[in-house]
């Protein structure tokens, strides 16, 4: 019985060594935080004025701040839609070289169409994320439509496919 209880003991003790050797595989390194530099603190508050021509031309971008304030880890902007939807200037097929990129609805509504996922509908409160490189199309979007995008790393290249 003692025997028993020992090797019962010993191998729940395993488990917790390799459960606390997993976590710490999945923990971001002190090093590359310490490499990339420390965050800084800072605020945006919405200004109509701080909205303008980013990546595309029928929507404006307010830059939060959070890529100086992060060194360049993260980016957050709010894109707000100027134009109404042309099928012809929007619809083009892309992806983004990420490793993360998250949307939120802040206004309106927005769909897209999204490699092996469908075409989806969001509106006001949906959220979603975008897999690294996944291949996507915008098939709409409403004339109040604001969305919330978060990406990491702050800087990253969108390719453009062929339709």
């Amino acid at each position: 019985m003692a025997i028993a209880k020992r090797k019962a003991m010993k191998a729940r003790a395993k488990k917790r060594t390799k459960r606390a050797a997993a976590r710490r595989a999945r923990a971001p390194s002190r090093a590359s935080s310490k490499r990339r530099g420390p965050q800084r603190f800072t605020v945006s508050h919405h200004r109509d004025e701080d909205f303008d021509q980013g990546l595309r031309p029928y929507s404006a971008y307010r830059d939060l701040g959070i890529a100086p304030a992060t060194n360049g880890m993260v980016q957050a902007h709010v894109i707000r839609m100027t134009k109404p939807f042309d099928a012809s200037e929007v619809a083009i097929p892309h992806y983004h070289d990420v490793d993360f990129q998250m949307v939120y609805v802040l206004k309106g509504s927005f769909t897209s169409e999204f490699e092996g996922q469908g075409v989806h509908t969001f509106h006001a409160g949906s959220c979603w994320i975008q897999p690294p490189r996944i291949k996507h199309t915008v098939r709409g979007y409403s004339d109040d439509c604001e969305l919330l995008e978060i990406v990491l790393p702050a800087n990253f290249a969108t390719v453009t496919l062929k339709a």
